[in-house]
C-alpha cells in the first residue's frame, strides 16, 4: 500500500531539486527510484522488514534511509524542507506542456512568477520573450498549454488510477477480512480516464473492513463512512469508494458498480421482459433470489452471451450478445512479444541485455530494439554509425541465446517535410522501422496529413508509431485526417501502433474502431523506456480490448515465424 507514498514523495523531491537547479544526478536518482518502488511486485514494507531495501533497482543507502523515513512518518525531512524553500505554485507550472523546472525556475528568479495565473498574464504582457531563450513561439506555446491545463478534465488518467486502485485492493485483501475484493467502475472498462475509483469487497466482517479502509496510510481525508460502504481521498490524487457487500450479493453488486449506466438499464429491461428483477443486490423472481456464482450467471439468465466489462457501454454490445456474435477479444496473454522498447542505447534505463532478460520474465519470444534516431538530440539519438553498431550488438546477442528473439530496429523521426531522420539505404537493412513524430506538432490539418503520407510511402517503414502524438491530458492530438492516414496505411501494408504507455494511449479506442474498419492491422507496443515500462502492455491491451480487437488483428500475438515473414515480405512490396 505504501509503495504509492513513497514514490509520490520521491518523485516530489525530483521536482523541488530541479526547480532548484540541482545538479541532474540526483533528480535522475530519486525518478529512478520512483519508478522502481511502483513497479514493485510486492510491497515496499517486505523490503524494508527483511533489510533489502538497497536491492530495490535505484535505491542506495542515502535513499533507503528516507523510505526509512517516509515509512514511519509518511514524509521526510529532505521534502519538508524543499517545500518551505519553493513556492508550492511553481510546482503546478510544471504540468503545462513547455515548461520545465528549469523554466519554471527561470521566471521565477527573474520575473518573481510563482502560479500560473502569474505565468499567464506575464505571457499575455510578452514579458516571458525577453527571458534567456524564450522568444514569442515559445511564449505562445505556453499560452497554449496553460489553456490545455485549465480545460483538462478533473479526471484520473488510466495508469495512475489503476495503479492505485491495485495497490488498495491489494491492502484490503492482505486484510484478511474480505473473501474477495474487485476494482468496478469505469476502470473495469478500461476508460483511458476516470472520475473516482470504485471497489466492491465481499466479507462478513463490513464494518472491520471499512475501518481497514480508511485508515489506509495513503488516506488524506474521509469524505463518508457507513458500516458497509466508505469514500476517501487519496494522497497525492483520486477520490476512491468502497462498497462492501455479501458475498451472494457479489456478483451482481460487482456487475451494477461496474456499469456503464446505459449497460446496465438494458440489463434490467431485459431482466424485466423475462419477469425478472435485477439489481445491485442479485437477480430475482417474485421474492426469491435465485443463485448467482457468477456475472456470467446473469447474462445466462437473460439469454446473453457473457459481454466482457471493457465492451458494456451499450453500443451495440447487448444485441451482439443476444445473436451470440461477441467475439474473443485479445487477451495479455496471447501478446507474444514488444516491437518498440528503448535501451540505454539512446535516452532508455537499461541495456539491451536487460531489457531482453525482462521480456523473457514475460514469457515474450521476440522483442524489436527501436531506439530513438539522431534528430531527437535531448534523447542522444542513434546516426547512422551508432545504428549499425547497435544492429551488430543486436545480432551478437542473437548467437548467444535464443529467446527472445531480438529484432534488430529504430524508431526514426519523421521530419516536418515528411521525409525519414535516417538514409533508408540503411534502415533497409533492419528488421523493423517504426517511424513517428516527435516535433512541429502544430502543424495544419494538410501538411501533418502530407507528412505522415508520405512517411507511409516509404518502402522502409513497417509501423507507425503513436499516430496523433498525444500526451494524455498534456498534449492534445495533431490536426490530422486520420482517415485519409489510416486508408493509405491499409493500402501500403502497414502497421499501426496502439501505444501502450499509460502516457499516450495512442491510438485510443476510437481510433482503433476506424483502424478496424479501414482494415488496418494493429501492434500493441509499450514503447518501454527501461524493464518495469514492459508491463506497461496490459494498458494497451485492455484499450484494444475497449474497441472489439482479436488477436489476429494484432502482428504481435503472431508466431515469430509469422511475425518475420510479413515484415520481410512488407519491406519488399
Amino acid at each position: 500500500m505504501r509503495n504509492h507514498e513513497v514514490a509520490w514523495v520521491f518523485q516530489r523531491i525530483a521536482d523541488l531539486l530541479e526547480i532548484k537547479g540541482a545538479p541532474s544526478y540526483k533528480v535522475r536518482a530519486y525518478r529512478r527510484a520512483a519508478h522502481s518502488i511502483l513497479a514493485l511486485p510486492r510491497p515496499v514494507e517486505d523490503y524494508h522488514a527483511e533489510g533489502r531495501l538497497t536491492e530495490i533497482p535505484g535505491v542506495g543507502k542515502a535513499l533507503a534511509g528516507k523510505i526509512d523515513e517516509i515509512l514511519a512518518s509518511g514524509t521526510c525531512r529532505l521534502l519538508k524542507e524543499l517545500e518551505e524553500e519553493v513556492p508550492p505554485g511553481l510546482l503546478e507550472m510544471l504540468e503545462v506542456p513547455g515548461v520545465g523546472a528549469k523554466t519554471a525556475a527561470l521566471v521565477y528568479r527573474q520575473l518573481g512568477i510563482t502560479d500560473l495565473d502569474g505565468l499567464e498574464r506575464a505571457a499575455r504582457d510578452h514579458r516571458l520573450r525577453t527571458l534567456p531563450g524564450m522568444g514569442g513561439k515559445k511564449e505562445s506555446n505556453i499560452l497554449h498549454g496553460i489553456a490545455l491545463v485549465r480545460r483538462r478534465p478533473d479526471r484520473l488518467p488510466l495508469g495512475v488510477a489503476r495503479s492505485l486502485a491495485e495497490s488498495i485492493r491489494e491492502a484490503l485483501v492482505r486484510s484478511g477480512l474480505a473473501e474477495r475484493v474487485e476494482i468496478a467502475g469505469s476502470l473495469r472498462r478500461w476508460r483511458e480516464t476516470v472520475g473516482d475509483i470504485d471497489l466492491v469487497a465481499a466479507s462478513p466482517h463490513p464494518e472491520q473492513l471499512v475501518e481497514v479502509f480508511t485508515a489506509l496510510p495513503i488516506c488524506e481525508e474521509v469524505i463518508e463512512k457507513g458500516p458497509t460502504r466508505a469514500r476517501i481521498r487519496c494522497r497525492p490524487v483520486g477520490q476512491v469508494d468502497l462498497r462492501v457487500v455479501s458475498g451472494d450479493e457479489f456478483p451482481c453488486a460487482l456487475l451494477y458498480l461496474t456499469g456503464s449506466k446505459e449497460h446496465n438499464l438494458r440489463l434490467r429491461s431485459l431482466a424485466q421482459r423475462k419477469g425478472l428483477k435485477l439489481n445491485e443486490y442479485g437477480l430475482f423472481r417474485g421474492g426469491e433470489r435465485l443463485a448467482i456464482a457468477c456475472e456470467a450467471d446473469v447474462y445466462e439468465a437473460l439469454g446473453l452471451q457473457w459481454i466482457p466489462p471493457e465492451l458494456r457501454e451499450d453500443a451495440g454490445e447487448i444485441e451482439a450478445a443476444l445473436r451470440g456474435e461477441l467475439p474473443r477479444l485479445i487477451e495479455l496473454d496471447d501478446i507474444k512479444g514488444d516491437l518498440h522498447v528503448h535501451t540505454t542505447w539512446t535516452d532508455g534505463t537499461a541495456d539491451i541485455l536487460e531489457m531482453a532478460g525482462a521480456a523473457a520474465e514475460l514469457g515474450y519470444s521476440y522483442l524489436a530494439i527501436c531506439d530513438h534516431s539522431k534528430s531527437l538530440t535531448v534523447a542522444v539519438g542513434l546516426d547512422e554509425k551508432r545504428l549499425l553498431e547497435q544492429k551488430a550488438a543486436v545480432e551478437r546477442y542473437r548467437k548467444r541465446s535464443t529467446e527472445p528473439y531480438l529484432l534488430a530496429g529504430v524508431e526514426v523521426d519523421i521530419l516536418a517535410d515528411g521525409t525519414l531522420d535516417l538514409e533508408e539505404s540503411v534502415l533497409a537493412g533492419l528488421d523493423v522501422v517504426c517511424a513517428s513524430v516527435h516535433r512541429a506538432f502544430r502543424q495544419s490539418r494538410e501538411d501533418m496529413t502530407a507528412r505522415l503520407l508520405r512517411a507511409l510511402r516509404s518502402p522502409v517503414v513497417r509501423v507507425l508509431g503513436h499516430p496523433t502524438g498525444r500526451l494524455l491530458g498534456t498534449r492534445e492530438s495533431c490536426d490530422i485526417d486520420l482517415e485519409a492516414v489510416m486508408e493509405a496505411a491499409a493500402a501500403e501494408g502497414k502497421i499501426l501502433e496502439v501505444n501502450a504507455s499509460p502516457e499516450r494511449l495512442d491510438l485510443n479506442d476510437a481510433g482503433i474502431r476506424m483502424a478496424k474498419a479501414k482494415g488496418c492491422l494493429l501492434a500493441i507496443n509499450t514503447d518501454a523506456h527501461g524493464p518495469a515500462g514492459l508491463r506497461d502492455m496490459r494498458y494497451g491491451v485492455g484499450i484494444a480490448r475497449r474497441a472489439g480487437v482479436t488477436p489476429d488483428m494484432v502482428i504481435n500475438t503472431w508466431p515469430l515465424d509469422r511475425l518475420l515473414a510479413y515484415l520481410r515480405s512488407a519491406a519488399n512490396t
